[in-house]
């Protein structure tokens, strides 16, 4: 029975430790701390959840001629750069590539770039850069092998935008399709079908995190009377799987779903990038019949403002674009005003690294995670690593002021760390010495580390009871 999002699900309650250094005088700071029995912070709908909040305060009279204020603020931004370095050191659960230098674009900075409407029609707003944006759509065209005159895209405000657009331009093809979607699929999917009030079928997943193609088909074949809109994980979120494209495809045709009966909308947000560079990797290409791809530009790309890339047939935009007299241009995006200079970043970085620059990080990833795997399993610690991923997957530390040191994403009794170019093998021999020193403690009164064969099978769990 296919799900009808008409309310927002309230069955995730996240929660982390409070045990952050102050980034400012602590007599400035309002705080907002809500705790719960385990001394967790909590997060709870409808409540303040910042464990410290900046007050915004007026300056005083006299304030231009002694510029206390302007030495205040400045003392403060210097307080948080620190906390920002120091934090930057132990990032290793989330997937964003630290590496860049973008020192050349700080001249353009004291300008207001919005790139608002269609990348490829001008607006009478001239403050744009619109020339940039369309050389990165043009990269990534070419890149998902599909021609200028039949693709249309954008650069998004982040990946989420991106899955939201594709899941969207579907609806609009299919109006009473129904989106189906691994459970392991990010949570801005499940997001999409509650904002367009879709039918939705939760696929179940394999071991390893991976579309179960065989539940897919009896969900497919329960719903033959309507059109199928498809998400595909190129990555999940915390296994970092890949689902199987050309077997998704051949699961719909078999099925009786001609290539007009159903849209494929591919989730890249991070292996997106990846995949085109990694030896025997399955094709995401526009040869295969998909509908769109998008991929976050602030993750593997290392962009320092949360962005993407959506890209999707021309022929389908055109459900979605209208006229807006007011720009003087068209818009089918999902946001009015877009950042214009988040194309700058993604064309400067583009531009100095090219497809061998990429290739090279791609397989510097690849190597450093299979390091951290293979390090983790002789430390007596249960990891699985998906053959085309750099997410490697392992037991959840047992102390939760560790996970948060180490800002490592967690689930049940799973964390992972996302390998990026950032990630050198002396952060990872840091991260596991401190590892293996703490769990020694952890586990010192007899207690035993968890089973993992639920989460990463048996022959990933090394738990004392199958080893």
């Amino acid at each position: 029975m296919a799900e009808k999002f008409d309310t927002l699900s309230e069955d995730f309650v996240p929660t982390a430790v409070i045990n952050e250094p102050l980034p400012w005088p602590e007599e400035n700071l309002k705080k907002t701390k809500v705790i719960n029995g385990r001394g967790e912070r909590e997060m709870v709908l409808g409540r303040n959840v910042h464990t410290t909040s900046l007050a915004v305060t007026e300056p005083e009279s006299n304030d231009e001629f002694t510029g206390d204020k302007e030495a205040y603020m400045a003392s403060v931004l210097a307080r948080y750069r620190k906390t920002l370095v120091e934090r930057t050191k132990y990032h290793l659960g989330y997937p964003y590539n630290l590496d860049f230098d973008y020192g050349a674009l700080g001249q353009l900075q004291h300008f207001s770039i919005n790139n608002l409407g269609d990348p490829f029609i001008e607006s009478n707003y001239g403050v744009h850069s619109r020339p940039f944006e369309v050389g990165v759509l043009d990269w990534f065209a070419r890149l998902w092998e599909i021609e200028r005159d039949d693709y249309w895209g954008y650069i998004t405000n982040c990946g989420t935008e991106g899955n939201l657009h594709g899941i969207l331009v579907g609806r609009e093809v299919f109006p009473d399709g129904i989106l189906y979607a691994s459970s392991e699929s990010h949570y801005s999917v499940f997001k999409a079908a509650r904002m367009y009030r879709m039918e939705c079928e939760r696929v179940d997943t394999l071991i390893s995190g991976e579309i179960d193609c065989d539940d897919f088909r009896r969900k497919l074949l329960a719903n033959k009377d309507k059109p199928a809109i498809l998400n595909v994980n190129i990555g999940t979120t915390v296994k970092g799987a890949v689902d199987d494209l050309d077997l998704v495809i051949k699961t719909l045709e078999e099925c009786g779903f001609s290539h007009d009966r159903f849209y494929i909308h591919c989730d890249g947000a991070l292996f997106g990038l990846m995949m085109p560079f990694v030896k025997r990797a399955p094709k995401v290409t526009f040869n295969k019949p998909i509908g769109s791809v998008s991929v976050s530009g602030h993750k593997f790309v290392g962009c320092p403002m949360p962005c993407g890339v959506q890209i999707t047939r021309m022929k389908h935009i055109k459900v979605l674009s209208n006229n807006v007299e007011y720009l003087a241009s068209r818009d089918a995006t999902i946001m009015g005003s877009r950042n214009g200079h988040a194309p700058l970043f993604l064309w400067y970085t583009l531009s100095r690294k090219g497809y061998k620059g990429f290739q090279k990080e791609v397989q510097k990833c690849l190597r450093n995670a299979h390091y951290l795997k293979d390090r983790l399993r002789e430390a007596g610690i249960s990891a699985m690593l998906n053959e085309l991923s750099s997410t490697v997957v392992f037991e959840r530390p047992k102390d939760e002021e560790f996970v948060r040191r180490w800002q490592l994403a967690c689930q049940g009794d799973i964390a992972h760390v996302v390998v990026m170019p950032s990630v050198t093998i002396e952060k990872l021999d840091h991260f596991l010495k401190d590892l293996v020193e703490n769990r020694s403690v952890w586990y010192e009164d007899g207690s035993q580390p968890p089973c993992l064969v639920k989460d990463v099978g048996i022959k990933n769990c090394i738990c004392p009871a199958h080893k």
